[in-house]
């Protein structure tokens, strides 16, 4: 098992570097740009160039069954989805077979009111209750072996 972290705007880097470190796996922190992150022998910053999806496109080719994958990008989810990896948002809600639809649909169904002037895009602050869900999320998974 290896954790992917679509690293860029993920607030839950630091839960993600707790679990792993207690569970001694290898993380890659996926981004467009250097992090500054406390790094460990199995912790891969991974810098993509800055092309259009390049980190998405990295983590998709590489997460598969029985990896974990962190993101807010719901089609990065589809993608680690259909590769059969267990994909958490960063409040801890998992993306899976069965919701992942509903996702897209809403995500297509924000981008269009948004063109329209109809939707400022507001999404609710993320709060340390959405962390410790996160957290406790991460460590179940991890737990069970990628699985939920």
């Amino acid at each position: 098992m290896e954790i992917y972290v679509d690293a860029d705007a993920c607030p839950v880097k630091e839960e993600v570097l707790k679990v792993a470190y207690r569970h001694d796996l290898v993380v890659h922190l996926v981004s467009n740009s250097w992090l500054r992150i406390p790094v460990g022998d199995k912790i891969n910053k991974v810098v993509v160039s800055d092309g259009f999806d390049a980190a998405d496109d990295w983590i998709a080719e590489r997460a598969g069954a029985g990896d974990v994958c962190i993101t807010g990008d719901i089609q990065l989810a589809a993608r680690c989805l259909e590769g059969g990896a267990l994909v958490l948002g960063h409040n801890g809600k998992p993306f899976t077979p069965d919701n992942i639809g509903m996702a897209l649909a809403m995500r297509e169904l924000k981008s269009q009111l948004r063109d329209m002037g109809e939707d400022r895009g507001f999404n609710a602050s993320f709060t340390g209750k959405d962390r410790s869900r996160f957290l406790s999320a991460l460590e179940l998974a991890v737990q069970k072996g990628g699985k939920l």
